[in-house]
């Protein structure tokens, strides 16, 4: 189900298995509770986007082969380490249709298991990665932490503005999809100017991969999404849909007031996701989805050789229709 289909990342299909297959020797600890829970989460599975485009970027130039594999499990290791720690601090009890680690093991375990594969990332690239590589990845993680720290405290703060949502979501999605793309790009050997349009257009990615990502929490089905329906709404999370909405909505002053309630009621997720329908706020979100995406095609070198330009493009295609 979150797999992003074969073609789109056929370059490098064999690449994506040899990550796959890494990860779980990476992981192996003689700690079996350890093991266990690093094993569920990489069964979980996932898209693979961050090692997935780091590798297609860096196919983009020259790269050395033998030095990809470890910088792209290193990537998917900080991704799942976020997602662990994003669920504990959320309280989920499901993630792509299964149980969450904190939800079958305790928080005190996921947590300590997230930085465990914290751990797992950085010595996977302690030896012959270049330091601006290192700088750029923990650059990114500190960004992260901030945008996790600033969503906390807005939590149910209906005065938040679009330019606070566009700084959380680069803080959290967007800057680490544009430090894969960057990274690949060095691997690669492209030159300065190629680098920073393969940054931009990571940056674009993330941004729309976000936006839609708080688009479905809205119109997408519990299956689909493998978590429940109006999650953010519930846990107080002002997405673009909502910031619109409580702009623009003739039930503006009701919205806001679930928006602020901490205790929500089933009944008010229900009407708040109603009164956000009814404003076109998911129309308006997906303009902007199509904007960033516009700008992520923009933004691909020309000097990007055509089955990967080709690949990336795909990319954007497929992230603008996406369903989950």
């Amino acid at each position: 189900m979150n797999k992003f289909p074969n073609k789109i990342f056929g370059i490098v299909q064999e690449d994506i298995k040899a990550v796959e297959k890494e990860l779980y020797s990476i992981i192996q600890s003689p700690v079996d509770l350890v093991n266990d829970i690093s094993v569920h989460l990489v069964q979980a599975g996932g898209k693979r986007l961050r090692p997935a485009l780091f590798l297609l970027c860096a196919r983009g130039g020259n790269p050395n082969q033998s030095e990809l594999l470890p910088m792209a499990v290193a990537l998917e290791l900080i991704h799942m380490a976020t997602l662990v720690h994003d669920d504990v601090i959320d309280n989920a009890a499901t993630r792509r249709g299964r149980p969450t680690a904190n939800a079958r093991w305790g928080n005190h375990s996921s947590v300590l298991t997230g930085d465990y594969l914290w751990a797992k990332a950085f010595s996977a690239i302690a030896v012959g990665t270049k330091q601006n590589m290192l700088k750029i990845l923990t650059d990114v993680i500190s960004n992260m932490c901030e945008g996790e720290i600033v969503q906390l405290r807005e939590a149910f703060n209906a005065d938040q503005d679009e330019a606070d949502y566009r700084l959380r979501v680069a803080q959290k999605t967007a800057d680490f999809i544009a430090a894969s793309c960057e990274i690949g790009a060095l691997y690669g050997g492209l030159d300065e100017r190629d680098v920073v349009q393969v940054r931009e257009y990571g940056y674009a990615i993330g941004m729309a991969f976000q936006i839609t990502d708080d688009i479905l929490d809205i119109t997408a089905s519990a299956e689909q999404l493998g978590k429940p329906v109006g999650n953010d709404l519930r846990q107080g999370i002002v997405t673009l849909p909502a910031i619109y909405a409580l702009k623009t909505s003739p039930c503006r002053d009701e919205l806001r007031n679930i928006v602020v309630n901490q205790n929500m009621s089933d009944e008010e997720v229900s009407r708040g996701l109603e009164i956000l329908h009814e404003t076109g706020a998911v129309e308006y979100s997906y303009a902007q989805v199509n904007n960033y995406l516009q700008h992520a095609r923009n933004s691909l070198p020309k000097t990007l050789n055509g089955p990967v330009r080709q690949a990336l493009i795909a990319v954007t295609d497929f992230v603008g229709l996406r369903k989950y």
